[in-house]
Parts: C-alpha cells; sequence; structure tokens
C-alpha cells in the first residue's frame, strides 16, 4: 500500500508518477546527471510547480493547494517512486518547517515565494556549525553546512543558526547575496545535488528572520519527509523485482517459482509495507503532540529511513548480475536509498534517541472517533459501569487467567454481546469497525475491568456460527462466552502440520454419523477442553483440499485418548489426541461433508488476526529495565530498545491504517499475514537481543524480570496459526502473484 489511504491521496499519487513518466522517464534523466550535480533546475521544474505539486500542503491563501502534511508525503513518496530528479524533496520540507513559523511577514513572504515555485533548501541546526550575531537590527551569519541535499538548485535556504546563547535563530538565505556560497559535492545521490553552505558574516535583516520554529519539530518534519521518499523507493523495489520474478528464466523454469526468492519476495513486501506504515504515521504526527511527533519521526528514521539501503541491496540480489550493472536503474535507487539514510545522521543515535524515549513514553495509535456513534458509546460504558460493580467467581475453563474467570461479571458482558462485539445478534451487537473501535476506547478508559477472551474459542465459533445449527449454535456459544466451556483445535498431525490438506485422520459414514479414526497432535489445552474442532478426510478419492470435513467433537466421547507433551518449558499445554473409533453425530458436522478445507481457512485467519495482536503485550521488559537504569550496557540497551520499539509501532500502525481503510468502507487488505510474519520477526529479534544484553541472568529461571521462561515459550508463537514460511508462500502467491510450481 501506499501512503495515501484515501481516494483523493491515491489520485494524487498516481498524477505524480503519470507527471515522472510524461516529463521525466528515466532514460531522459540519464542524459542530465551533471547538470543536476550542478545545482540546474530540471527543464521541467516550471510544469511541476504549475500543476502545484511542491506546494500541495500550502494555504491557498498564498497559492498552494491547502493540503495538509500528508498530503505532501504522498508526493514525495509518489516522485522517490517515480525517481523524479531535482529538488523537489528539500523545498517541499522547506516549505513545510516554514508552516511552522509565526504568522509574521517574512514567513508570508517566504510561502507565498516557494508556492510560485522557486526552489529551496534546508540547513537544521545540527547540520553544521552555523552561528549567528546580532546587534538588534541586523543578524550576521557565519559557518557551514555539512553536506546538504538540494543547496546547489535553491534560490533561498532556511538555516538554522545558533546565537551565544546557543538559541536557534531561523534565517532566511538568498543564495545570490554576497558572502554565501554554495561549494559543490561529488554526489552519491545522481539525480538530486549535495553541497555545502559556506557563510562569511552573511548579513540578514529582519524580513529574512522566522520565529516561532520549534527546532524539533522541524527535525520531525523534515525526517518524515524523507520517509516519505524512502517509502517510494521501498515500493518500486517491490514491484521490480515481482516483475522480474515472473518473467526471468532460468534452469528452464520461471525464477519467480523458486521458494527462496518467493520468501525474499516476500519478505521484501513485509518490509516494505512496514516502512510505509512508519513513515504514515510520521507524517500524520505533525498534527500532536511534539512529543508524539518524536516518537513517530525517530521510529520512521529507524525503521524506513535507515535500512533502506540494506532493502534495495535485497532487491539488486534478487535481479542478479544484471542488477548491478550501469545500465539497470536500480542502482540509482540504491544510491538515492544511501543519501537519505545518510541525511538524517547516524542510524545507531536515531535508535538510541528512540530507546530513551520509549522508557517514560508510548506512542499513541488511537484513531479520533470525534463524537462518532455517541449514544451507542454511552450505552457501552453504562454496561460497562455496570459490570465494574460486580466480580466474578470462578476460574476460567481455560487456564488461570483472569481473562477466562467467569461468574456475574462476564455473564453481564456475554448476554449484552461485549465479548464478541462482531458477531451478530443474540451473540455480539453486529459492530462494525467503527462500533469495535469505540469498545475498545471504552474498555481501555476502564483497566481495572479485565476484558474476557475466548481463548481458542475465538478461532472456532466463527465456523459454528457460519455454518452451525441454529440448534448447536444455542447450545454452544453462550456458555462459552460465559466461560463455562473450553474448547481445542485438533487440526495438526504428525504428517500433516501446516499442510493441513495431508491430514490422514478419517471420518467413515455410520448410521446417524460418522466413525473418527486417527491422530491429531498439537493440541493445545485438549486436557481442559469440553469441545474441540476436528477436521477429518470424509472422502478419500477427492482432491485432498476437497475431501475434508469440519466436526464439532464433544471432548467426553469414548474412545479419546489424550497424552500430555511436555515441552521446553516444563509445562503440558500441549497434547497428543488419539481417535479409535470415536462417534459424531451428523448433528456436529459443520456444513457439507466436504466444506472442512473452506472453513478451516477462516478459522486459520482468524488464529493469524488474532496472533498479529500480541504487539499489544510489551516482550522488552528486561531490556526497558536496563535502558532506563545507569550501567556500562545502557546505550546497547537504548539502541536494541529502539530499534525493537520502532518494529512494534510499525506492525501497530499497520493495523490503524487497516483499520482506517475499513471505516472508509474498503476491503479488508493482506495485513493478516504481513503483520504475523512481522510479528514472527520482532519476536525473535526481541527475545535475541533480551539474550545478549542481561547476560548471567538468563542463567536463573525464576529471574526477575523473567527472561528464560518467555523464551522458552517463544517456539508455541512462532508456530502458532501456521510457520513463517507457510506465510511467506501465502504472501509470494496470493498477494504478490508469483507462480506456483
Amino acid at each position: 500500500m501506499t501512503l495515501g489511504l484515501t481516494p483523493e491521496q491515491q489520485e494524487l499519487s498516481t498524477a505524480v508518477g503519470q507527471f515522472a513518466g510524461r516529463h521525466a522517464p528515466i532514460a531522459a534523466t540519464r542524459d542530465t546527471f551533471d547538470a543536476l550535480a550542478g545545482g540546474d533546475l530540471p527543464v521541467w521544474w516550471d510544469a511541476l510547480t504549475a500543476n502545484g505539486f511542491h506546494a500541495v500542503h500550502l494555504p491557498e491563501r498564498i497559492g498552494g493547494q491547502g493540503g495538509r502534511l500528508l498530503d505532501a508525503g504522498c508526493v514525495i513518496e509518489s516522485a522517490a517512486k517515480a525517481l523524479l530528479p531535482g529538488p523537489l524533496l528539500p523545498t517541499v520540507q522547506t516549505g513545510a518547517v516554514a508552516l511552522l513559523a509565526d504568522p509574521t511577514p517574512a514567513a508570508e513572504a517566504l510561502l507565498t515565494e516557494l508556492a510560485a515555485g522557486s526552489p529551496a533548501a534546508l540547513v537544521l541546526p545540527d547540520d553544521g556549525d552555523l552561528r549567528v550575531q546580532t546587534d538588534g537590527r541586523r543578524w550576521r551569519v557565519s559557518g557551514a553546512s555539512e553536506v546538504s541535499a538540494g543547496v546547489g538548485a535553491a534560490a533561498v535556504i532556511l538555516v538554522g543558526a545558533r546565537d551565544e546563547h546557543d538559541d536557534v535563530i531561523w534565517v532566511l538565505v538568498r543564495t545570490e547575496k554576497p558572502n554565501a556560497r554554495i561549494e559543490s559535492v561529488a554526489g552519491t545521490d545522481l539525480v538530486t545535488d549535495v553541497g555545502i553552505l559556506r557563510l562569511d558574516e552573511y548579513v540578514a535583516d529582519e524580513s529574512d528572520i522566522l520565529t516561532g520554529i520549534d527546532a524539533e519539530r522541524a527535525e520531525c518534519v523534515a525526517v518524515s519527509l524523507v520517509a516519505s521518499a524512502a517509502a517510494g523507493i521501498a515500493q518500486w523495489c517491490v514491484e521490480a523485482v515481482t516483475a522480474h520474478l515472473r518473467i526471468r528464466e532460468q534452469f528452464g523454469k520461471v525464477i519467480g517459482t523458486f521458494q527462496a526468492l518467493q520468501h525474499s519476495a516476500a519478505m521484501l513486501l513485509v518490509n516494505s509495507e512496514l516502512a510505509t506504515a512508519a513513515a504514515w504515521d510520521a507524517v500524520r504526527a505533525v498534527d500532536e503532540s511534539i512529543d508524539q511527533h518524536r516518537l513517530a519521526a525517530a521510529g520512521a528514521a529507524v525503521l524506513t529511513v535507515s535500512p533502506m539501503p540494506d532493502l534495495v541491496l535485497d532487491a539488486l540480489t534478487m535481479f542478479g548480475a544484471i542488477g548491478f550493472t550501469w545500465e539497470h536503474e536500480l542502482h540509482l535507487y540504491w544510491r538515492r536509498a544511501i543519501s537519505l539514510a545518510a541525511s538524517i545522521g547516524p542510524a545507531n543515535r536515531w535508535a538510541r534517541r528512540l530507546g530513551a524515549l520509549t522508557c517514560t513514553q508510548t506512542r499513541d495509535m488511537s484513531v479520533n472517533l470525534g463524537d462518532a456513534e455517541a449514544q451507542f458509546r454511552s450505552w457501552v460504558g453504562e454496561t460497562l459501569d455496570a459490570a465494574l460493580e460486580l466480580r466474578n467467581d470462578k476460574p476460567g475453563r481455560q487456564g488461570d487467567y483472569e481473562y477466562f474467570e467467569s461468574g456475574p461479571q462476564r455473564t453481564l458482558l456475554a448476554e449484552a454481546g461485549l465479548i464478541a462485539p462482531h458477531w451478530p445478534a443474540p451473540w455480539g451487537v453486529d459492530a462494525g469497525p467503527l462500533k469495535q473501535l469505540i469498545i475498545d476506547e471504552e474498555f481501555a478508559k476502564r483497566p481495572a475491568l479485565v476484558r474476557p477472551s475466548l481463548g481458542i474459542a475465538e478461532w472456532i465459533l466463527p465456523s459454528i456460527l457460519r455454518a452451525g445449527s441454529k440448534e448447536l449454535q444455542e447450545r454452544l456459544i453462550q456458555p462459552t462466552q460465559r466461560g463455562e466451556l473450553a474448547w481445542c483445535q485438533l487440526f495438526s498431525e504428525p504428517g500433516a502440520g501446516s499442510d493441513l490438506a495431508s491430514l490422514a485422520t478419517r471420518a467413515s459414514r455410520v448410521e446417524g454419523g460418522w466413525k473418527i479414526n486417527g491422530h491429531k497432535i498439537w493440541t493445545s489445552m485438549a486436557h481442559r477442553a469440553d469441545f474441540g474442532a476436528l477436521l477429518a478426510r470424509t472422502d478419500p478419492q477427492a482432491s485432498k483440499h476437497r475431501g475434508i470435513g469440519y466436526f464439532i467433537l464433544d471432548m467426553q466421547t469414548p474412545g479419546i485418548e489424550i497424552e500430555p507433551i511436555k515441552t521446553a518449558t516444563g509445562d503440558a499445554h500441549f497434547n497428543e489426541v488419539f481417535l479409535n473409533d470415536v462417534f459424531i453425530p451428523d448433528s456436529m458436522l459443520l456444513g457439507a461433508p466436504t466444506d472442512g478445507w473452506t472453513l478451516a481457512i477462516a478459522t486459520m485467519a482468524e488464529e493469524r488476526s488474532a496472533i498479529s495482536g500480541y504487539v499489544k503485550f510489551d516482550r522488552a521488559v528486561a531490556i526497558r529495565r536496563l535502558a532506563a537504569e545507569p550501567g556500562p550496557d545502557r546505550d546497547d540497551a537504548l539502541r536494541e530498545l529502539g530499534e525493537l520499539d520502532a518494529y512494534t509501532s510499525a506492525i501497530r500502525a499497520l493495523g490503524v491504517r487497516e483499520t482506517i481503510r475499513l471505516l472508509d468502507g474498503q476491503a479488508a487488505g493482506p495485513t493478516s499475514s504481513i503483520a504475523k510474519v512481522a510479528m514472527n520477526v520482532l519476536l525473535r529479534r526481541t527475545f535475541r537481543a533480551t539474550l545478549q544484553l542481561t547476560g548471567r541472568v538468563a542463567m536463573e529461571a525464576d529471574a526477575d524480570p523473567a527472561v528464560v521462561e518467555p523464551y522458552l515459550h517463544l517456539p508455541a508463537e512462532l508456530l502458532g496459526g501456521g510457520t513463517r514460511e507457510i506465510q511467506l508462500n501465502i504472501i509470494a502467491q496470493m498477494i504478490l502473484g508469483l507462480p506456483r510450481k
């Protein structure tokens, strides 16, 4: 997906891409490398500014388009994807920072000039050693910037210089004036000039001074737009690689059928989607508090901008040697990614900075719903307040956790339809995305109220809703919601783990029902379950996907033998289940005898969605504690924490973006599979970093904070809902459209 979620933003991105295709095809851009490096404007610059692409975020009163920074991010993203040359990014950055200034005549004049098409550049306070002195009427600036993009082409440069008190003074520098010199530098990026601004007693008057710009906010804005450009590069890589894998042949086969390349392409998409989500979050945060914008911008720096050269390198390796040639355009994107990453400074500094922020703050990903559905919200609040007056008095059937407990409080919530609100009445309240968000918010306002969980049943009961009889629904759904029934999922077999279609358990037709014979494994909580969802082969002659039935099994039925499987933790949450002539009546078969595969896929989709939501739990507690306390490993802990929290925020932003799309009435996207793979990566990275940083603490089984115990539980999370490799197959074939073998 692109940064833009609305049809208007998507149309804007398309228009920029079409402009680039007409005016700046890459073949033509190659002929202008020397001119661009020298600071010459592209010949089509006036046409670009006439379309207003450079000023979509500037007010209409001064000639802009009246949009927001997110609209500008869409332009920058699309321009980067098309490798549009010239100083568009620095010009847009300058205008975005100027918008932060007090509405003085100087600021108004600059914005008007930028809207009219004047190219510009930005030098932030920490991007050089520029110092300013004033006698009250004039300001004199001396020093030099670091290597900066767009200064050679700029007619005006907005400079953050520091005075004798180390305060930042924002000065407009006219490059044609005396004592201002641009030193051109041979740039890594071949489509945007880079250089050094040198000032020697440069004189500025009041009309050249902007006030009211917060330096930290300015940096966040600038980095957010750089991230937008990086996201565009990532998207180009995904499209280019996918197209290449579909047509390139080796060993007599299209290389897109090779599983290794399919997995690499799928991971490229996952990383691209995360990069785009982080950039989107950073750009939209301009309307939030500076604390929130710091978190979002730093997250984009860590996850989108800094890793982009390596992402492009991943794409290059999938092209093979052809991607390394001068003639192929890939190296131009690679160079651009390198330059963008370098422009924001060392990656480790951003990671440590974010880690320091997240020691005390959390990125707020809530969606502003305003006063939508006020009457419904009021009813939910009153219901939850009534529940707070009650208590649960029985342990949970699925485990010793608060969210499984049963009693008056849970019963009230179940009868109100608030345990699974998206289900139809009477089991839910038919809540669409908007009402679900309202319910989430109302629960969040009441942290003392533990939100009940359906556990494994959350993945199974939707199939009963789809295909079960009314009698079966009434028998099973409400008692489960009240916490009176526990469930297990009898899918995996010794010879059919993630490959459910290869299962061997047989269901043979007998009078009044079915006889089941087979062997299930890795069945969570089978020893506690009252019922289980069972897949069995009903038609051995049918193709393996079509001959499967979906049954509801009473776990007290004769012929069931349960053997615990003790895992590395010493616990036995998993089980082997042996089925010997187990009778299941026809009333417990969901749908037709061969509908099982379709229902199973739906169940697994529910599971993937639930597992991808695990990001709400903080897995970096041990690292967070190290990062918050003085010590020899604190810097390393801060860096690791920053990288992990950037990744976490990007996964959460993926979910928010999907929610917004659903609220807009759009169809669900591939977020579930992408988030599942991303969670797998995040969990591995988190526990690897935890073990590397905590040292001898990992020698203790019961350390505080816990280190080894959650690590030993990790395989269950990595394998649940389908392995990473299976998810990568799904992404490669179902989302990217790469060919099957």
